[in-house]
């Protein structure tokens, strides 16, 4: 009876380390549904916000925060800032970074009601929307395509040696805004890169492009 006694005592004592070692592994269990993807709202649609330039990284962050505290999971899903990878030569060596290509714009993927729209609105260095008053513009199919699921081309291709000036009107050859017009605004000689001004959105907007990315529009 004795040793029976020990058993159980021994078998009660290890119940608190159990508890705790269960306890410890709860986030995991928890996150588990959350890697499960939401299911998908047919009338999600992309939209575009503007942010003060430079604080696109820091709008998603706050955005993301905020569908969270609010529980609006279900009305507004991928929040993007439209990168491309850029490489560059720093004392000698490659280096590869995402540089934004759109500055001052971030896409939001959404099922867009009132709610909806002050939540984002109200969101800290969001400006405004593409379109007018509460009624924003959503992305056509052609721009979805071209600029949220956009193909990386020619990373590494040989770069042209062409004389660029400031106000020339030149068309993009590659890239993203492949068609494009727009006009140079400035020439980095150095870099072998242009800013050209593109009209998008209805804004003219400033896109960074190297010289094989763009050809002269002879009259």
């Amino acid at each position: 009876m004795t040793e029976e006694i020990k058993n159980e005592q021994s078998a009660a004592e290890e119940t608190p380390a159990q508890a705790n070692g269960t306890a410890t592994e709860q986030p995991v269990a928890e996150a588990a549904p959350e890697q499960q993807a939401p299911p998908v709202n047919p009338n999600m649609k992309w939209y575009i916000i503007h942010s003060y330039s430079g604080f696109e990284r820091k709008v998603k962050e706050s955005l993301e925060s905020r569908v969270q505290a609010f529980g609006l999971q279900d009305k507004i899903g991928r929040v993007v800032i439209p990168t491309e990878p850029v490489t560059e030569i720093r004392n000698g060596k490659k280096y590869t970074i995402e540089r934004a290509f759109l500055p001052g714009y971030v896409l939001v993927e959404m099922d867009l009601n009132d709610d909806v729209w002050h939540v984002v609105k109200a969101t800290p260095r969001v400006t405004g929307f593409l379109g007018t008053g509460q009624h924003p513009s959503p992305l056509s199919e052609d721009e979805v395509n071209q600029i949220v699921y956009r193909v990386n081309v020619g990373k590494d291709k040989p770069k042209l040696r062409v004389k660029f000036e400031k106000n020339e009107t030149v068309r993009i050859t590659e890239g993203p805004f492949q068609t494009f017009t727009g006009v140079i605004d400035e020439v980095n000689d150095d870099k072998e890169e242009v800013t050209v001004m593109v009209t998008i959105f209805g804004r003219s907007t400033p896109v960074k492009l190297e010289f094989g990315q763009v050809e002269k529009i002879v009259a």
